[in-house]
């Protein structure tokens, strides 16, 4: 795959003192925590089913120099206050809507992937069904509800149903046609995708969650809504529902009523240190984005990280980690999306740590100009044990756990039973290192999905 890589300028910050304000806060702050996004402000206490909210779209802009601000208004804890469920649209007769209620049209669209240019409105006059499924293909939390896209596309597209797959890119690699239809291909999807590169149908729907999925009926209505992982049978018996509605013979195609995976009830904590590890962040516009929300902190702990932009700064490991944050050793240079290793090196002098809590761990890597590479990874400074492995680590000669980065997409790292925390390293000697998120789960058994 290729790595896009705009060219922005170098926009130095100067606010030390106010990041050394927020470190200083953190430091002292008590032990609630927050997991990654959910559907309101404060999100769940760790919902492995949480989907994940969107940046703004005009996420190449450059982002502003925070201004300093009295400690008062620097989060200084990570919430963990459930949040409401996402609210579901009810099922009712299609007299009962109004003009809200119709599905807006597909906008400003990109390419096209296994199919010719689709509206719509076309669609319905043939008289189809149609899920809008807004997803984009490193984002964990959409890969899991996959297996059951295609089980859908698999039973019901001979009997009216139009998957419609709107791929709504988070990372500037995930623009490229290229590496959008190999995804396509490797994740086996049959059904048609659009680009929506610049936001548009994701903005017409007012969308702000990946995955998130609009069921839309032979007269255009919005019937039902759902955000985020889980519901599959019933998003399956509404599919059905709308379907027979539509006078199509479903007779003989079963639903599937197999269980769901469940969270593992040993993540049901409410000490920080030990809570499912939010989702980390990399790149500087996310994290400039957590400073200036006032609520979430950012997700590296160095205050040199947040002096300049798109430069190298060599970092040292202060050794004491906590959970929810990332720490970098070495040379490192931070981009908008990422951070790059920013030298090359003999024996992996040069890492990123973190203290996690879950069952299993995945992360987001791509070479940064696509020469492929390999990145280390240790487990509590050991390697990483077989078991414990995800489908992505390989092992070398001397019993070494490594994943070889071949390509900018989702990298399965570990995958455990059972709920617990630890220590994770990675390193590599190679300068094309890049490094974008961190995601976790917490699903009794370990990852529902094993790779791709």
């Amino acid at each position: 795959m290729n790595l896009f890589r705009p060219k922005r300028k170098n926009l130095p910050i100067v606010f030390g003192l106010f990041f050394l304000i927020v470190v200083g806060a953190l430091a002292c702050a008590s032990s609630d925590s927050e997991p990654e996004s959910a559907p309101a402000p404060a999100p769940a206490p760790a919902p492995a089913v949480a989907p994940v909210t969107a940046p703004a779209p005009a996420a190449s802009a450059p982002v502003a120099p925070v201004p300093v601000v009295a400690q008062a208004a620097v989060p200084t804890e990570i919430s963990l206050t459930p949040s409401p469920e996402p609210t579901l649209a009810s099922v009712v007769p299609p007299p009962g809507f109004t003009d809200k209620d119709l599905a807006p049209e597909i906008t400003e669209p990109g390419e096209w992937i296994n199919s010719e240019p689709l509206t719509l409105a076309g669609l319905q006059d043939e008289g189809k069904v149609v899920l809008v499924d807004f997803w984009t293909y490193t984002c964990i939390n959409c890969i899991r509800t996959l297996p059951y896209m295609k089980e859908w596309q698999e039973k019901y597209a001979d009997h009216g149903l139009v998957i419609l797959g709107v791929h709504t890119p988070e990372f500037a690699f995930e623009h490229i046609y290229e590496n959008v239809v190999e995804a396509v291909e490797e994740f086996g999807l049959e059904y048609p995708s659009v680009q929506d590169n610049d936001f548009g149908t994701w903005m017409a729907f007012s969308n702000r969650y990946w995955p998130a999925k609009y069921l839309v009926d032979v007269n255009g209505y919005i019937r039902y809504s759902h955000f985020g992982e889980g519901a599959y049978e019933e998003t399956e018996m509404q599919i059905r529902d709308l379907l027979i509605e539509a006078g199509y013979d479903l007779e003989g195609i079963s639903v599937n009523t197999a269980p769901e995976p469940q969270i593992d009830p040993d993540s049901d904590v409410t000490d920080a240190e030990m809570s499912r590890t939010r989702e980390l962040y990399a790149g500087y516009e996310r994290n400039y984005g957590a400073l200036r929300s006032f609520t979430t902190p950012p997700y590296i702990r160095h205050v040199e990280y947040y002096e300049v932009k798109d430069e190298a700064v060599e970092y040292t490991d202060p050794g004491e980690h906590e959970n929810h944050f990332l720490y970098l050793h070495g040379l490192w240079k931070n981009e908008a999306d990422n951070l790059v290793h920013a030298q090359m090196t003999k024996d992996h002098e040069d890492y990123i740590a973190l203290k996690f809590f879950g069952t299993s761990v995945n992360a987001v890597m791509a070479p940064e100009t696509g020469e492929p590479y390999q990145v280390k990874i240790t487990l509590n400074d050991e390697p990483v044990e077989m078991n414990r492995a995800g489908t992505d680590m390989q092992y070398d000669d001397e019993g070494n756990s490594f994943v070889h980065v071949d390509e900018a997409r989702m990298y399965f790292l570990l995958d455990q039973d059972t709920y617990s925390g630890g220590e994770l390293k990675l390193s590599s000697n190679s300068a094309e290192f890049a490094l974008f998120a961190f995601t976790f789960g917490s699903y009794q058994g370990g990852e529902p999905v094993k790779g791709s």
